[in-house]
């Protein structure tokens, strides 16, 4: 259960942490690049499915390559829970450093390896199984990647700023997705679409791979996190447990913390559903469902995310002050009540409308990718953190957010409605109102199961002065 500062009862002064700001940012910035290499690499893939239905499936109608092609974008997030279940706990073992490490490797592997296969004018077939196979790997990795790098940051940093250094988690995620589409624009400006289809396509693929051993380098780099140090001293002073078989460890988890899983579900599914309907499919909708440009769509997508930027740190410091529930009751409230009317802006066709309704959804989006971070680890305590955070979090995306594009698309093909989108978004926003209202808040307490954590000695000293 959460200490609650607010009752001031008795601190010890040798548990509190006095966090190291330099070390806090270095944390901050090898969890960030981790995270916007995942985003490179499945906005790449996203930005490019029209290509890639082309290339793939080139014997399907166009309507049809896309469905394929965002099924195999799904495909991914059908392993995503698995590699939960085996880095997340592996992670609460042997600690967040080296499960992050071990993630970074497989995901630019994989991703690299995508930019190698043959087209199915070569191999036939064995073109589209091997992109399959290559993104359930990386689908895999990441089962790993956002539980870790959140728990890494909320650990490292102190109880007061939680909601500031977790804002650059996703910062990174902005990052990854604008560096993937104004990659992808640069190359369909610069190439006729038969080199684009022929070659040009590997380009963003390839590069995933070296900008992978950046993001290694920064983790192995780093320490462990302090709380997870306390947790393995005290460890050390009681052994007995640290023969657990995983599946049991697995297992206990689960019985343990299912209650707050299913709050972790439902606030995942109205982040994720709302990030890749706008981030990743939009793009998709405006060119292939209201017939805009598809250089022209991924550049007002660039803007939308760019603004989005300028705002996730100070949301994020705002949600310290404010606490975290009353801004994101606030954003799932929006998506309720503003989804439809953005998208009708969308589809009055000019370039201020378009910019409008995607800026509403932005604006709303960038609340949740601001406060999330830090709302999620606080839902666990420190043992199980990694695991139950990333079973929770990838069954939720498996279900609900990886496969937006997918059903998106297909809803909109089965009902012939191009508004299949906006009432999704609504239906996002009203189960992640109800999660968020039967959580707790987390802002400026410390984390469950861990001590108090602060960033000067000023602060230990008024807080264990307020305790006596």
């Amino acid at each position: 259960m959460t200490p609650d500062l607010s009752s001031a009862t008795s601190v010890d002064p040798s548990s509190i942490t006095v966090t190291d700001e330099s070390a806090v940012k270095r944390a901050v910035r090898a969890a960030m690049l981790g995270n916007a290499m995942e985003w490179f690499d499945f906005g790449v893939f996203a930005y490019l499915a029209a290509t890639l239905g082309r290339v793939f499936f080139p014997g399907a109608s166009t309507s049809a390559q896309l469905i394929f092609t965002f099924g195999t974008f799904a495909a991914a997030f059908l392993v995503r829970p698995l590699g939960g279940m085996f880095f997340g706990p592996l992670g609460d073992r042997i600690g967040r450093k080296k499960v992050l490490a071990t993630t970074m490797i497989m995901m630019s592997l994989s991703t690299f390896g995508m930019g190698l296969i043959p087209s199915y004018t070569v191999i036939g077939v064995f073109a589209p199984v091997l992109l399959i196979a290559l993104r359930m790997l990386q689908g895999f990795s990441t089962g790993g990647e956002y539980g870790g790098a959140t728990t890494f940051i909320a650990e490292y940093a102190p109880d007061k700023r939680r909601g500031y250094f977790g804002s650059f988690l996703e910062f990174g995620t902005l990052i990854g997705y604008i560096a993937a589409a104004g990659l992808v624009t640069i190359i369909q400006l610069s190439v006729t679409q038969d080199s684009l289809d022929s070659w040009a396509w590997r380009i963003p693929f390839l590069i995933g791979g070296p900008l992978g051993m950046v993001g290694l380098y920064l983790r192995l780099r780093l320490e462990e996190t302090p709380a997870f140090q306390a947790m393995e001293a005290t460890k050390a002073a009681a052994p007995e447990s640290d023969g657990e078989p995983a599946t049991a460890r697995l297992r206990d988890t689960v019985r343990g913390q299912w209650r707050p899983m299913l709050l972790c579900i439902g606030l995942v599914l109205v982040f994720n559903v709302t990030d890749y309907m706008l981030l990743s499919y939009m793009p998709t909708y405006l060119s292939s469902t209201l017939g805009y440009d598809e250089v022209h769509s991924l550049v007002v997508i660039i803007v939308v995310m760019v603004l989005m930027m300028f705002g996730l740190t100070r949301l994020g410091s705002l949600s310290d002050r404010v606490g975290r529930k009353p801004l994101l009751l606030g954003s799932c409230a929006g998506f309720v009540v503003l989804s439809l009317p953005a998208f009708l802006l969308v589809k009055q066709g000019s370039l201020v409308a378009v910019f409008l309704g995607l800026a509403i959804l932005g604006a709303l989006l960038m609340v949740l990718l601001a406060v999330m971070p830090s709302t999620l680890p606080a839902l666990f305590p420190t043992g199980v953190r990694y695991g139950a955070l990333a079973i929770g979090f990838n069954v939720s995306v498996s279900l609900f957010g990886g496969t937006t594009p997918l059903v998106t698309e297909s809803l909109q093909s089965y009902f012939d409605s191009d508004l299949v989108a906006p009432y999704y978004l609504m239906l996002a926003g009203v189960i992640g109102f109800v999660s968020v209202w039967l959580i707790r808040e987390s802002a400026n307490k410390p984390l469950p199961g861990s001590a108090p954590a602060v960033a000067t000695e000023q602060e230990k000293h008024e807080l264990v002065s307020a305790g006596r």
